[in-house]
């Protein structure tokens, strides 16, 4: 979670360096929302996920022209302590407040980007892991083990004993890749901090540099008693003392003995749990990196023993959603804030009964897991209950990798309403969010109207006009904008181009609802072993563009005309409109076969 106000003080112990032909390992949680941020990645019209790739995609290319081996670790969160959940909702709690006072999508990261962030490490190849244990502690061990530097913004890694260091995003110039004077090599100016240099500057022995991080973060302990700049304050108590102990001893004296209200004793045991997370443990990442195989389930802690052994290796390689392990341990649920109309329901709510059915098929029926949700302009908890399909009443999780495909396919169609039939005609690796959206226009808090539609099918052809041409290109760093496009492709990004436009909340809201549909179904699809393909998600939906297609659909621009001059563009958006119709008409009138694309259901013409 870091040490609030420790990175203000230690500029004057960073020292500039020229990093290159090294390996690297990268706090991937913290990369991901630092490429987001910053950069001019749109953040009000709920993600441009291409945009997103790309950054990705040039942060990888600057590290590979510099012989730099990234080895991403992303946080699967399975630290749980009172005292992490608790910031956990404060976070989320001030994103819900910036809603509620009009600052739409300042620090909110869209709702698929981690997913996205995944997928584009897979596709270039950069190995990752996604961590079931806490992720600072494994990264640092890793990076102790193979004498290497860390990458993050996360102030904890200034704790670490790391010998090779520690980077601060912050300073990590990877858009200036430099040549290093009288060779030809490539490096990244940056900067780099050392405990060495920490502890020689502030005269503290470096062991008791954890004692410094707990009591820094801890409740208990008001370092505003100190006065102004207190944490160098604080240094310069520690100053005194060769070992923890004698500084632990000391603890009391500062907190005041008891005084306003604290409890030493309780104090003390928080300090010392403070202090074991500084510990480097044996680590399982090395191994998986080696080997690509997972930990023995044997040496698993025992908070993680409720984890099936099929599902350690996928969980690894992040082709299980990390949230199984929270739902496992019966832990609470904070659900996303996202750019939506803060006076309508939360968008979660239309996708709660696709993670009832993922609860259900973790916990068994009957079972209830509590989630924290936005509620008008509060953070709210409320219990879910667990379901189960009828098609899933046999499943045993146990052996859930185990089951046919038809049955684990039967239960993810009939979670979301959809026959196999109504997804006839649309390319495999659209049936997914063609899926989601029959369940989307069915659920959806204010039922979409056409353009609304029209728009996310024009934007699921745009990706696919997108995927297509960089496909087409053999780099797997390759950045759009380097083929020729196609004249609808051409007619699409010149909308793009005009910019953004105002902000629609009751459009955002609307998308908002498709994006929590498609991020549950993601994760309902992974734990039931994929029974439809996974789509790359870059290319699913960009906000910026969608928004802009309601505008021209409303104002009576027609999809035909978009898509004229491309015959496989308009069958493409044809037959994943009939699909949908179709679906929609089963369900009205309970019979097998729907009306036509060009009637709309019920004569709609859409």
């Amino acid at each position: 979670m870091g040490i609030q106000g420790l990175t203000s003080f230690i500029e004057n112990v960073l020292q500039n360096y020229n990093f290159t032909t090294s390996k690297l390992i990268i706090d991937g949680s913290n990369l991901f929302h630092s490429l987001y941020f910053n950069s001019s990645v749109d953040q009000q019209h709920g993600g441009d996920y291409d945009d997103f790739e790309d950054q990705v995609c040039k942060f990888f290319k600057a590290l590979r022209d510099c012989g730099i081996d990234p080895f991403v670790i992303i946080d699967g969160g399975s630290d749980h302590t009172d005292n992490k959940f608790k910031t956990l909702r404060e976070r989320a709690q001030s994103k819900i407040n910036n809603l509620s006072i009009g600052l739409q999508g300042d620090r909110i990261i869209p709702t698929l980007a981690k997913q996205v962030f995944k997928q584009v490490l897979s596709c270039l190849e950069v190995p990752f892991a996604q961590c079931i244990f806490e992720a600072d502690q494994e990264i640092a061990s890793l990076a102790e083990k193979w004498n290497c530097p860390v990458l993050s913004n996360d102030s904890d890694f200034y704790i670490f004993d790391i010998q090779a260091g520690y980077l601060p995003f912050s300073h990590f110039q990877w858009q200036n890749v430099s040549v290093q004077h009288g060779s030809s090599q490539n490096y990244i100016p940056c900067k780099l901090y050392t405990t060495t240099s920490f502890c020689t500057h502030f005269k503290i022995d470096r062991q008791l540099l954890p004692v410094f991080a707990a009591i820094a973060g801890n409740d208990y302990v008001n370092l505003y008693n100190m006065g102004h700049r207190s944490e160098p304050r604080l240094l310069d108590w520690l100053a005194r003392f060769q070992e923890q102990q004698e500084a632990l001893d000391s603890v009391p004296r500062l907190i005041g003995h008891g005084e306003n209200g604290v409890n030493t004793d309780v104090a003390l045991e928080a300090l010392s749990l403070g202090i074991e997370e500084y510990k480097l443990p044996l680590g399982c990442l090395e191994r998986f990196f080696e080997e690509y195989s997972a930990p023995d389930p044997g040496s698993l802690p025992d908070h993680l023993r409720v984890l099936p052994d099929w599902t350690l290796l996928p969980l690894m390689k992040g082709t299980l959603p990390s949230c199984i392990i929270y739902i496992l341990q019966l832990w609470p649920v904070i659900q996303g804030v996202q750019v939506e109309d803060p006076s309508l329901p939360s968008g979660n709510n239309t996708s709660r009964p696709i993670r009832q059915v993922l609860y259900g098929l973790l916990l068994g029926e009957r079972r209830e897991v509590e989630e924290y949700d936005r509620e008008g302009t509060n953070l709210t908890s409320s219990m879910v209950k667990a379901i189960l399909p009828s098609a899933a009443q046999q499943l045993q999780l146990n052996k859930l990798d185990q089951a046919p495909h038809s049955v684990r396919l039967e239960v993810f169609l009939e979670t979301l309403g959809v026959s196999q039939s109504t997804l006839n005609g649309v390319p495999r690796h659209l049936e997914l969010p063609v899926a989601v959206t029959c369940y989307w226009l069915r659920h959806a808090h204010l039922q979409p109207d056409h353009p609304l539609l029209q728009a996310l099918l024009l934007g699921l052809v745009y990706g696919e006009l997108c995927r297509q041409r960089k496909t087409n290109d053999s780099s797997p760093f390759c950045v759009s904008g380097f083929i020729e496009e196609g004249p609808v492709l051409g007619r699409l990004r010149r909308l793009i181009q005009r910019g953004a436009s105002n902000l629609d909340l009751a459009v955002a809201h609307a998308y908002s609802q498709w994006q929590c549909c498609m991020r549950d179904c993601l994760d309902l699809n992974q734990l039931l072993c994929f029974p439809l393909s996974e789509p790359q998600i870059a290319w699913l939906y960009r906000g910026t563009l969608v928004h802009q297609l309601v505008g021209q659909l409303r104002g009576g621009v027609t999809p035909d005309s978009l898509l004229i001059e491309d015959p496989s563009s308009g069958q493409l958006y044809r037959a994943m409109l009939e699909a949908i119709l179709n679906s929609q008409e089963t369900e009205a009138t309970g019979q097998p076969d729907g009306p036509s694309a060009d009637s709309g259901a019920g004569g709609r013409r859409f």
